[in-house]
């Protein structure tokens, strides 16, 4: 895999770690700001919501600019966005700021998807997000946990100021790994599309049956892992400090999950998907069942991790494949998929939360991924066709 795709992953890191810490810091904003645990809980939906809305509008609005400016762009906004939310003592602003940084985000992730199916063959979609998705589950098992362990000893706004420091390096590595001979498709390549031509892709059912069912298991996993920490502290009855431990058991699942994904979603998907997803599907089951065992929790949390985020991640290359004749929007459409099941999901969780336990996020995951494999089954030939002309495409 080319370098300039590692140094993509290194900014999903940095971006990454903001998208999932709030999952470690929830009950302290609720507490700092003074808002319910479920209040808090829809930070992240907030974020999601601008990535879904952001995706589209940035990934249009910058389809004709060099990708490291458009890159550079987000990365700049994003980092200021973290260091107003580390100061402001407003709810609604630090919401505000959420949102803002997500539509970077979103901008950021539709271009560098983009730029890395460029940078491999064709049929090697599925290895090019593995590597840059890497990014996202290095956070996980990192950044995430890290922060958490920050915003326990020196609060949580000491999490956001690491996000906005954390963006210098990923600018740099930018700067110094995407040069313009990797910033746009080789001349004719993408066959002169129009915005309204790559727009048009909407409409084929392949691609749209793809991005439901990547939304609604991602729905499931950010239903579940967002709301954790009550799970790990109050359920299961553990101390505060076994939340970044079950955070990097999550995001250590999450990693196996991406890689296995990325060797067998090119070739294989149809026997990943049919295998992996009725797995996930218990594996939420018997989470919401032994929650209250720490033992069986810290175990399922990994499984879960990696088979969430397997499953997750071989529909997404779908969508990739699925919207190989819009090579500027396309990333654009995969970063929407999974967005919109991380608003949805949080939300939804919230709900669940305000219940009479702590595990109605758990369920809704059940619930969730449980719809994505009744519409899963009948529709894997659609999605995930054997002919290997339909893979190159693009």
């Amino acid at each position: 895999m080319p370098l300039a795709l590692y140094l993509l992953a290194l900014a999903v890191f940095a971006m990454g770690t903001s998208e999932f810490m709030l999952a470690g810091l929830v009950p302290d904003i609720a507490t700092s700001l003074d808002v319910s645990v479920g209040a808090a809980g829809l930070l992240t939906s907030a974020f999601a919501v601008g990535m879904i809305v952001g995706a589209p509008i940035m990934a249009a609005f910058a389809r004709r600019w060099p990708a490291r400016t458009a890159l550079l762009g987000c990365v700049a906004v994003f980092a200021l966005c973290h260091v107003l939310a580390a100061t402001t003592p407003s709810f609604s602003m630090l919401f505000a700021t959420r949102v803002l940084a997500a539509i970077a985000y979103a901008g950021f992730l539709a271009v560098a998807l983009s730029t890395a199916t460029r940078l491999v063959a064709p049929n090697q979609k599925g290895r090019a997000l593995a590597v840059l998705l890497s990014g996202t589950t290095a956070a996980t098992v990192a950044g995430v946990p890290a922060g958490a362990l920050l915003g326990t000893s020196m609060g949580w706004r000491a999490t956001f100021w690491a996000v906005a420091l954390l963006c210098v390096p990923a600018a740099v590595g930018i700067l110094s790994g995407i040069r313009p001979r990797t910033e746009r498709a080789p001349e004719g390549s993408d066959g002169g599309a129009s915005l309204a031509s790559e727009l048009a892709q909407l409409r084929a059912p392949r691609l749209l049956m793809a991005m439901l069912l990547g939304a609604l298991v991602n729905g499931g996993t950010f239903a579940a892992f967002t709301f954790l920490a009550p799970v790990v502290t109050e359920t299961a009855g553990l101390d505060e400090v076994w939340v970044p431990l079950a955070l990097v058991l999550f995001g250590i699942g999450s990693f196996v999950g991406v890689t296995a994904a990325g060797r067998l979603s090119d070739r294989h998907s149809r026997l990943t998907l049919g295998v992996a997803t009725p797995i996930l599907l218990l594996g939420w089951l018997a989470l919401a069942m032994l929650a209250a065992h720490p033992l069986p929790l810290l175990i399922l949390v990994f499984v879960q991790g990696a088979l969430a985020f397997a499953v997750g991640s071989t529909l997404i290359t779908r969508v990739l494949y699925a919207a190989s004749e819009a090579p500027t929007m396309g990333g654009s459409y995969a970063t929407a998929a999974l967005n919109i099941g991380a608003a949805a999901g949080p939300a939804i969780g919230a709900i669940a939360l305000s219940g009479a336990t702590d595990l109605g996020p758990v369920w809704v995951a059940t619930a969730l991924t449980g719809i994505a494999l009744l519409m899963l089954l009948p529709s894997l030939r659609l999605i995930a066709p054997r002919s290997r002309s339909v893979e190159v495409v693009g």
